[in-house]
């Protein structure tokens, strides 16, 4: 619940120039200098005492929202350890250090974090309200920002009506109504666009990128491969990233055998061998691209058939590699009503250097382990199947969608997941071995180990991806086309 801001019950004139100058935090009125007080997370029991008594004077004292017991207007959040308290203390001068403002924020269900939490109890000191201008604008600004540092996709937050319209000026949304301590508030929600900014940048150019190519054929537009003509021959081929071949090449070399090869998997296809393009500045730093290639192809037992090696250039590398099948799975191949299904190698950890970006699941599996993942879409046939990209899970569902010529829903809470892993991380990073399979409902996925199979979501009519909570809310995450390519 959020209550009171500088300016509330404050003369006319002071409330004004207060939401005004709150609404303008950052421009060139408030650059000239540093404000006198800095926001920052309380970590000591005097700290947050100092917090609790603000909010006492305010919310019981002044407000009369809560009963002027012993709690007053602590509650369970307050015990939750995941409870997060940011607050605004003095600097400098006869009061430095003094909290004169304080916010926290919290998940919303007491049980397992899965990304949606909420903000409340934003409260300033009434002798600071005119002396310091600004402090609940920076307080709600530090907790929308230290949410999504936390992984979160979705913040709420109860809001006093009164209190509406400066939310609004700050960016927050009207998601609905609700009640707190018997009175009407707002709930207003803070659009956090993660999953949509992930996409856009990797994702929308190739519309306009690939037009008169239709790579992959009639029917296969937007795969992972693609069918060779006349033949059983799938292809797939995949650059990696220069800054990561230049920053850690062995690691790039793995990266450029597993990515492909999840690719044909994702195509019901068994690889026959890779191809790779390397080049580097150095001899040193192909070799140690070469040792990636070379240590991830015997992992998988798949041979590296040839290639071209490049010195004395930039740092880059491309991998294809061809696979064999008779009947491709296409990504295209969903249909509104069909169910959605994650299965993950949830084992392993974040790749040191890449944490919240690149899960390694793959780097501690033995052969058997790795071929049976790669066999699985194989021999389960879906009706559609793509493998995770760097777009995550999200973008990946998206493009499976669009191919589809459908919209898509993800069950956030029914997504398999590694306990390591904040749910905005995972379902925006790339995972060592993830794929998502459309089927009808009576034919759920096997999960031999190591992989986790989980029911997650349905495919619609309509295009875009839209996240359902488990207290019933949609939350936009994609809206339109990932790529533009479309059903084909």
């Amino acid at each position: 619940m959020y209550g009171l801001l500088p300016g509330d019950r404050a003369p006319a004139r002071n409330r004004a120039e207060t939401v005004d100058t709150l609404a303008v935090w950052g421009d060139r009125r408030t650059l000239d200098a540093q404000p006198p007080y800095r926001v920052e997370q309380a970590d000591d029991l005097a700290t947050f005492t100092a917090y609790a008594r603000l909010r006492r004077e305010v919310f019981v004292d002044e407000q009369g929202l809560f009963p002027a017991g012993v709690a007053g207007d602590l509650d369970e959040v307050d015990t939750d350890p995941r409870s997060i308290v940011l607050v605004a203390r003095v600097v400098g001068g006869p009061d430095d250090g003094v909290v004169i403002g304080g916010v926290r924020l919290a998940p919303i269900w007491r049980g397992e974090d899965i990304g949606a939490w909420q903000g409340g109890r934003l409260v300033v000191a009434a002798a600071a309200r005119a002396r310091y201008a600004g402090v609940g604008a920076a307080l709600v600004r530090a907790a929308c920002a230290r949410a999504e540092n936390e992984g979160v996709l979705r913040f709420d937050a109860a809001v006093q009506p009164e209190r509406v319209r400066f939310f609004g000026r700050l960016g927050w949304m009207i998601a609905g109504t609700t009640t707190v301590a018997g009175r009407p508030h707002v709930l207003m929600r803070w659009p956090i666009n993660r999953l949509a900014a992930v996409a856009a940048s990797i994702k929308a150019p190739l519309a306009n990128l690939l037009a008169g190519l239709r790579p992959g054929g009639p029917g296969f537009v937007g795969d992972d491969g693609a069918p060779v003509p006349g033949t059983d021959v799938v292809a797939a081929c995949d650059a990696i990233i220069p800054s990561m071949v230049e920053r850690d090449p062995y690691w790039a070399g793995w990266c450029g055998v597993l990515v492909n090869l999840n690719d044909l998997a994702a195509m019901g296809a068994r690889p026959v061998g890779l191809l790779d393009a390397v080049a580097g500045p150095t001899v040193s730093r192909v070799a140690r691209v070469i040792g990636g290639l070379r240590a991830a192809a015997e992992r998988y037992g798949v041979p590296i058939l040839g290639g071209h090696t490049q010195l004395g250039v930039a740092s880059a590398l491309s991998v294809t590699a061809l696979g064999r099948s008779d009947q491709p799975i296409p990504a295209g191949g969903g249909l509104p009503g069909h169910a959605v299904t994650l299965t993950a190698d949830l084992g392993g950890d974040w790749r040191p250097g890449y944490s919240g970006r690149q899960w390694d699941s793959t780097s501690a599996r033995r052969t058997a382990e790795l071929r049976t993942l790669l066999d699985l879409p194989r021999r389960h046939r879906p009706c559609a199947a793509k493998d995770v990209s760097m777009v995550g899970i999200v973008g990946t569902l998206g493009m499976l969608a669009e191919a589809s010529g459908c919209a898509a829903e993800l069950d956030v809470a029914a997504v398999p997941r590694p306990a390591q892993a904040t749910v905005g991380d995972w379902i925006t990073c790339f995972p060592g071995y993830a794929m998502l399979t459309a089927d009808v409902d009576d034919r759920p996925v096997p999960a031999p180990r190591p992989a986790t199979s989980g029911r997650c979501g349905r495919l619609l009519n309509g295009s875009g991806v839209t996240l359902r909570w488990p207290d019933g809310v949609l939350t936009p995450a994609l809206s339109g086309h990932v790529t533009g390519l479309g059903h084909a």
